[in-house]
């Protein structure tokens, strides 16, 4: 309903914006009519708001007078791609969120200080991806406990038991990719090649 009422309220503006374009340029209906070949009465009833705009119109009338389509019709500007969602805390853990679209795959960019008392792991669906991007991460999960470190990734099922957080006494920082449903996350990565000390 909405959508709608913004096309209505672009369309609506049409009209007169084809006539401030003519006359701002100078242009006489005969002459836009003699360049477009669209006949004089047509462009009186569209700038007048009588006729519907249709791009067998204004494709003609936007190379006559040699401006974008978009600039015609006053279309929306794009909106910024950039996704600005604030962080939340939760339990002294900070979640930047770096999607927000309502279902699919979550990105979060997550913040770890160091926690005290004993980890709790947890269940619940879904298959997550981590990435730590400093800091030394603890990953407990199904009866491994595994410290990883900066660039090292862990994908997992979330219905076995895990838990994750600092391994240390600095904070860690992490990426996760949180698919609910189920939905996994497709990386091609190597394996990290040992070295010999």
């Amino acid at each position: 309903m909405e959508n709608s009422a913004a096309i209505a309220a672009v369309l609506a503006e049409v009209g007169p914006r084809l006539k401030r374009i003519r006359v701002g340029r100078g242009v006489t209906l005969t002459q836009l009519a003699a360049a477009t070949g669209i006949s004089k009465s047509t462009l009186s009833r569209l700038e007048s708001g009588q006729r519907k705009p249709s791009l067998e119109l204004l494709l003609p009338i936007a190379q006559a007078h040699q401006v974008p389509l978009d600039e015609l019709v006053g279309a929306p500007e794009i909106g910024d791609p950039r996704i600005r969602l604030k962080p939340r805390v939760r339990k002294g853990r900070v979640f930047v969120p770096l999607t927000q679209q309502p279902s699919g795959l979550h990105a979060w960019k997550v913040i770890i200080p160091p926690e005290k008392g004993d980890p709790e792991l947890r269940t619940h669906e879904g298959h997550e991806w981590l990435y730590v991007l400093s800091g030394q991460m603890r990953l407990m999960l199904a009866g491994h406990d595994i410290t990883m470190g900066p660039g090292e990734v862990a994908e997992f099922d979330t219905s076995l038991p895990h838990w994750f957080g600092s391994s240390g006494t600095e904070p860690v920082e992490i990426l996760s990719l949180l698919g609910r449903h189920g939905e996994r996350h497709h990386v091609r990565a190597q394996p990290r090649r040992k070295t010999d000390a």
